[in-house]
């Protein structure tokens, strides 16, 4: 029987640790959240590994629970703070919004896949975390009723930013995604100041997509 604490530490002393992720809440609340328990039963014991783990059978959709260092390095980038509201677009089975519950004072997750959004509604509850709200609706449009968001946080790769993300963010805010497709992505913080969005590239960072935001296809003649 493995011991998932011991696993948790070591991921986070030998993955997390080890890619400049210094942020100690963010570091401390990767080792409170049971990662094993936001991935399919069959594959617990893989909870820990570090590479995207895919999310079937709990859906037949081509989705992935992010690799640790990648999901630690781009959270880190958001900055979260314990007063902050923030928008997470994909929430998958409720991993990444465990985490940010313990960083700020709420969590709004959009997740379009309905067996996603019932098991991420239902682990989140199960353990304890009220700040949580999962809302079952298309990741494209994000979520205008609960906005503006002090961080909008991407779970998953896109090629093209939807102008409405950043129409929902709040003065201050920040806006991490990564930008691409495969090795050729670029992980990007979008902020808000005085009403004027500036954008930088920060890394490269191969993550795995999420659909809905692909480039629309261009014709030649």
């Amino acid at each position: 029987m493995i011991d998932f604490e011991h696993a948790r530490e070591n991921m986070v002393d030998c993955q997390v640790r080890t890619c400049d992720v210094t942020e100690h809440e963010l570091i401390s609340a990767m080792l409170r959240v049971e990662r094993e328990e936001f991935v399919p039963e069959d594959k617990r014991l893989l909870a820990y590994i570090d590479e995207d783990l895919a999310l079937n059978p709990i859906t037949k959709n081509n989705r992935y629970l992010m690799q640790p260092a990648s999901f630690a390095k781009l959270a880190q980038l958001a900055g979260v703070e314990n007063n902050d509201v923030v928008l997470i677009v994909g929430a998958g089975t409720g991993y990444s919004s465990a985490v940010f519950s313990l960083l700020c004072l709420s969590v709004v997750a959009i997740e379009e896949d309905d067996q996603l959004c019932k098991f991420a509604t239902e682990k989140l509850t199960e353990l304890g975390y009220m700040n949580v709200a999962v809302l079952n609706d298309a990741l494209s449009n994000g979520y205008s009723k609960e906005a503006p968001y002090d961080v909008i946080f991407f779970d998953g790769a896109i090629e093209v930013l939807p102008e409405i993300y950043l129409e929902q963010m709040g003065e201050g805010g920040r806006l991490v995604c990564v930008e691409g497709i495969g090795n050729a992505a670029v992980a990007k913080l979008y902020s808000k100041n005085d009403g004027i969005i500036s954008q930088r590239k920060v890394m490269n960072c191969a993550i795995k997509p999420l659909s809905g935001f692909e480039k629309a296809k261009s014709f030649s003649f």
